[in-house]
């Protein structure tokens, strides 16, 4: 078997690094600054109007993870500029495989820039609508983070278009969302199990037992609230400036970061054997996406680092 080059053994280094955040004295700071704006949104939930707001979120947000449409990307054009980096021999997913890690960043690396500029002028304008602009905004931001996966993704050997490259997509977006360490924990098992049975070639028959449809509305349930909720904490005068201009940028970098740390692992797991795949957490053995939301109600004193 071909051996790890330096670069992907710094790679795996930095991935295990991002998995297992040491929290220092200024980051658990800030976890106790922040922790009292994701839950402004709580403030005002009595406020006339706010369960339409979040109905019409979650309703729109099940429509979109429904549509594949919104994941789609054209594989051809990514092939393309592998063919125009010098790698001629790239005309299908597979191939991508035999390249090092190193030139598949080369090729992939303005991906999270380009997205983190896209949300930026996406949810600039959002503030001044207020309340009813809430779910078009949400709606149209996971659209633009499902095709940032759907990027990631392809560009790292792997077909969007698959029911467990969906899941681990949507696991993502989750991922992302999670306020605290407890729903942290539980996407990151998600996101290992599908990852480690794709290593592995296992058949998905487990899948078949569950409903893809219900395991996309609980996802979506679950992304509706939680980004409603901060989107709510925007029409508080404290805080409405800091995240009516920034919170589509910090969602869709959380999205990008760790698509661009989780499918660089999975390229290495293709290449070196599943047992590249760290676990943090231990897998889960189910689908269903049970997040223990009442943990995240927490302060961070009383949660652990993930």
């Amino acid at each position: 078997m071909k051996e790890l080059t330096e670069y992907e053994k710094s790679a795996i280094l930095s991935i295990h690094k991002w998995k297992n955040p040491q929290s220092g004295n200024f980051d658990k700071a800030m976890e106790i600054v922040n922790w009292p704006l994701e839950k402004a949104g709580d403030i005002i939930k009595g406020v006339p109007g706010v369960d339409w707001v979040i109905e019409k979120a979650v309703g729109g947000l099940v429509n979109s993870l429904n549509d594949f449409a919104h994941w789609t990307v054209r594989p051809s054009t990514i092939y393309e500029e592998y063919q125009k980096a010098g790698f001629d021999h790239i005309k299908t997913s597979r191939d991508i495989f035999t390249l090092d890690l190193e030139e598949a960043d080369k090729v992939s690396g303005w991906l999270g820039a380009k997205y983190k500029t896209l949300a930026c002028g996406e949810g600039a304008s959002t503030g001044y609508v207020g309340l009813l602009g809430i779910p078009p905004d949400i709606v149209a931001l996971i659209t633009l983070n499902q095709r940032a996966i759907g990027e990631y993704a392809t560009y790292y050997g792997f077909d969007i278009s698959s029911q467990q490259e969906r899941l681990f997509a949507l696991n993502i977006l989750g991922f992302a969302s999670c306020p605290q360490d407890a729903s942290k924990q539980v996407a990151m098992a998600q996101l290992v199990r599908i990852a480690k049975d794709v290593a592995k070639k296992k058949a998905w028959k487990d899948l078949e037992k569950h409903s893809f449809v219900g395991v996309v509305q609980k996802i979506a349930s679950s992304l509706g609230v939680r980004l409603t909720k901060a989107k709510l904490a925007q029409i508080i005068p404290v805080t409405g400036a800091v995240i009516g201009a920034g919170f589509n940028t910090y969602y869709t970098n959380k999205v990008c970061e760790a698509a661009f740390y989780l499918y660089r692992e999975r390229f290495l797991a293709e290449k070196y054997g599943e047992n590249i795949i760290i676990e943090t957490v231990k897998s889960t053995e189910t689908f269903e996406p049970n997040y223990d939301e009442k943990k995240d109600d927490l302060p961070p004193t009383q949660t652990s680092h993930f």
